[in-house]
């Protein structure tokens, strides 16, 4: 049985699960009571506990069986996630359809004991398909989700994928999303981290074809003794491929955020176009932010670039906005708001907009 990673790994140097080792883990409940289930008005698929749940669901037309994994990689949350998984999404859009947006829903917990639970999930993309894929993820007591999602988008196909992790203050979520991304199509995502004791999310990018683009945005908003991992790894393997990356976190009590990010441009990779970007608000002197950006570069015609500041709200900006007769409270919250402004660019689906805006008003009411 593959153990979990430890700090002695350099991937896992800032994450420490020790808090997770110490837990005993039941089966969980064939059946929890989710309660209220987010619905955008598009297809929906729900799963409790890491299991299917057809009662609660609205699924597309292209929504296949789940498949028995087998794992190739050496990652370890992917090789525990390929030893356990029960269940999972299976979506192949054919070649040329536009399947608009599908809902993704994840209740966990629910139980007396702790519990775990590792959906394995599919993606493909055809050629010039697109789809909008919006994940929530929510639950209640103390649970590990550990999720593994392995997209491939064929030839000028699209993928936006918008997640969002409320879990309940006591889980533990650590998910792996691997994307390969051919000639010309796109993969355009961004996180709203909000929930869990722990959580990972660890991307791992590979553009396999020419002028191939993959945009990881992401927002971290932590308080209490918070821990929020986002760990990024792109891949440039064909020339004249573009990669964003901008991930904002904002921290309050004794939270502590991170960001590992890695551009790899491979020989072949010329014309490549990389760049990363990490900002931090922190609103406590105990707050904590790790940043470990990393550019790896072979090929000798390319324009790539990182970026980190850490910092706190400006003074004089809340003093200005007060002097307008604006409560500090919503003086700060607007502050906020426009450093998280550039980060959600990408959400362009009203729904999951509304949905993301709503959970960055309900945080903050929190605090």
């Amino acid at each position: 049985m593959t153990a979990l990673p430890t700090r002695k790994l350099e991937a896992w140097r800032y994450t420490d699960l020790r808090a997770l080792a110490a837990l005993s883990f039941a089966d969980p409940p064939a059946q929890a009571a989710p309660g209220w289930l987010p619905d955008l008005g598009v297809p929906r698929l729900v799963f409790i506990n890491g299991v299917y749940d057809a009662a609660r669901s609205t699924p597309p037309g292209f929504l296949e069986p789940f498949a028995v994994p087998v794992e190739g990689s050496v990652l370890p949350l992917a090789l525990i996630n390929a030893e356990h998984a029960q269940d999972g999404m299976t979506l192949n859009v054919p070649e040329g359809v536009d399947a608009g947006a599908v809902l993704l829903v994840s209740h966990g917990g629910g139980a007396k004991s702790p519990v775990a639970f590792h959906p394995r999930h599919r993606i493909t993309l055809g050629k010039a398909a697109r789809l909008t894929l919006i994940e929530v993820a929510t639950g209640q007591g103390i649970y590990w989700h550990n999720p593994v999602t392995d997209i491939a988008l064929h030839e000028s196909a699209k993928l936006s994928h918008y997640r969002l992790q409320d879990e309940c203050d006591h889980a533990f979520q650590l998910a792996t999303i691997r994307v390969t991304v051919a000639a010309r199509a796109a993969y355009e995502a961004f996180s709203l981290v909000t929930g869990a004791k722990l959580s990972r999310a660890e991307f791992h990018a590979t553009l396999t074809g020419p002028n191939a683009s993959v945009h990881l945005n992401a927002a971290q908003l932590l308080g209490a003794e918070q821990l929020g991992d986002v760990t990024t790894v792109v891949c440039h393997e064909a020339p004249n491929g573009a990669s964003r990356q901008t991930v904002k976190s904002v921290l309050s009590g004794h939270a502590r955020g991170v960001f590992q990010g890695r551009i790899e441009v491979a020989r072949a990779a010329q014309k490549t176009d990389g760049y990363q970007m990490n900002q931090a608000l922190l609103l406590s002197p105990t707050a904590e932010m790790d940043i470990k950006p990393e550019l790896q570069i072979f090929a000798d015609d390319v324009k790539c670039s990182h970026g980190a500041t850490i910092g706190a709200l400006d003074p004089e900006q809340i003093f200005y906005l007060r002097s307008r007769g604006i409560p500090e409270a919503a003086a700060r919250a607007m502050l906020i708001r426009a450093f998280l402004a550039e980060a959600l660019e990408p959400v362009t689906h009203e729904a999951a907009r509304a949905m993301f805006e709503a959970a960055i008003d309900a945080w903050w009411a929190r605090q």
